[in-house]
């Protein structure tokens, strides 16, 4: 186990893995993001700006949130972030859906198919047990 400072307070903590933030400062940012969560949905028009400022949340956190699928907004929302490949104009997420199929067929061709494996034949007088009469 390992104690590390907590990057939110400073205080040390045991770090067992994940963001190198304390239990404290994690229930901190869940409840943070349930706030978030609400806005959003009385206020479906605004910008990451608005909800950064009225929240109290940093733009930061709010794209990291929507990177890792936990925000997600509807197509006529003015709020979008770059796909991390070409950089297209994406709601929710890392890639776009042109991107995600690209890499999901460079991971497939990747793959090595398996051959289809012919079952051995049987031969059963070989393997049969015979008996010598006396």
């Amino acid at each position: 186990m390992e104690v590390k400072n907590c990057k939110g307070c400073g205080r040390l903590f045991n770090y067992l893995g994940g963001p190198p933030l304390c239990p404290a400062c994690v229930a901190n940012l869940e409840n943070k993001f349930i706030e978030v969560k609400t806005y959003i949905r009385e206020n479906p028009s605004a910008t990451i700006q608005q909800i950064s400022e009225d929240n109290d949340v940093s733009t930061k956190q709010l794209k990291q949130w929507i990177r890792e699928e936990r925000l997600s907004f509807t197509d006529d929302s003015p709020i979008g972030i770059e796909c991390e490949n070409c950089g297209a104009m994406i709601k929710t997420g890392r890639f776009c859906d042109a991107c995600k199929a690209q890499l999901q067929n460079h991971i497939q061709s990747a793959i090595d198919k398996p051959k289809k494996v012919e079952p051995k034949k049987q031969t059963r007088d070989k393997e049969r047990m015979r008996f010598l009469e006396s």
